[in-house]
């Protein structure tokens, strides 16, 4: 789908037509994979190696999914699972990378450089105004980055306009409303109220943007617990069109106060693939994608005490 702004009728339509009832949302990542169409647009939650929706990007790969146009902020190893694995074949985003640690991704630089995928670059509070635009419900919004920078040059979807109330010259940047988002959260009850420890990054405004949601959770709570916490819930139910419980849904990355990055896994994986973009990643991918039965499968064979260290650093960060 066109990542061009819809018109206000297109987006208030869309919105009307949401089930807003209180009704039980839960399913399997299958279940959840099977809401996603080929082609779609689809915004990814999280920021870097944080609360990456991990396990929904491993079912959708599983699942056979092609040609998604993905969008997040900050791309990390992710993002070579997305286009190593045909998944997605045009990344927007704000920076592509394996990690601070590790440098550009050889993986994206592989199927870029040979005309496989596309990679459009937008700087980081751009992509930001995109989604909070799309999540308004206008076309635009303004902005002063960007000006005068390489990153403008590749883009022209962005336009120039003189401030009727200053005289300056400013940037607008479209509206994106991507097709669906998948979102990962500390907690969240049946019905899709989420609550997210520590930073949100962009989720709110890209769940606001979204025409559907799609929640991976490390734990599904009673209702009656979110409403004790009622300032804590980030996205609402009549966002969300699907809930999955999944325990270290993004691993190998973190999830706040729950668990820290499992680092000896990363290490092992960016070796392979930077080894060998193609062969590398096709090992990986035969391993730790297609071979596990289930979720907890790829988890244990990533290790149980790998995960269980991870887990006592990321309890620490709230208990020290």
């Amino acid at each position: 789908m066109s990542t061009d702004p819809r018109p206000y009728p297109q987006l208030r339509d869309t919105v009307a037509r949401r089930d807003r009832s209180l009704r039980d949302k839960v399913m399997s990542l299958e279940e959840a994979a099977n809401l996603v169409a080929d082609g779609e647009t689809v915004g990814i939650g999280g920021s870097m190696m944080s609360r990456t929706p991990m396990a929904m990007i491993w079912q959708l790969i599983r699942s056979g999914r092609r040609d998604l146009t993905c969008v997040r902020p900050i791309t990390t190893s992710e993002g070579d699972l997305l286009l190593g694995s045909g998944l997605s074949r045009h990344m927007i985003t704000s920076w592509f990378s394996q990690g601070i640690m590790w440098g550009v991704s050889k993986v994206l630089r592989h199927h870029v450089e040979s005309g496989q995928a596309t990679f459009e670059e937008w700087s980081h509070l751009a992509i930001g105004m995109r989604l909070r635009a799309g999540a308004m419900g206008v076309p635009f919004m303004p902005m002063r980055p960007m000006l005068g920078s390489d990153v403008l040059r590749n883009r022209p979807e962005a336009q120039t306009m003189t401030c009727p109330f200053t005289g300056e010259t400013i940037l607008l940047v479209p509206a994106l409303n991507p097709d669906l988002a998948i979102i990962h959260v500390n907690r969240c009850d049946r019905y899709g109220n989420a609550q997210i420890d520590g930073l949100q990054f962009m989720d709110v405004d890209l769940a606001m943007a979204a025409d559907r949601v799609i929640l991976t959770t490390e734990r599904i709570v009673s209702n009656d617990q979110i409403r004790r916490m009622p300032d804590q819930t980030k996205i609402p139910f009549f966002c969300v069109e699907a809930v999955v419980e999944v325990p270290f849904g993004s691993a190998p990355h973190e999830c706040y106060g729950v668990y820290e990055p499992l680092m000896q896994h990363m290490n092992a994986y960016t070796s392979l693939v930077n080894a060998d973009p193609v062969g590398g990643m096709q090992d990986y991918l035969d391993r730790y994608v297609y071979g596990p039965a289930s979720w907890s499968d790829y988890l244990e064979r990533i290790g149980l005490d790998e995960l269980l260290d991870a887990a006592r650093r990321g309890r620490s960060v709230l208990n020290d």
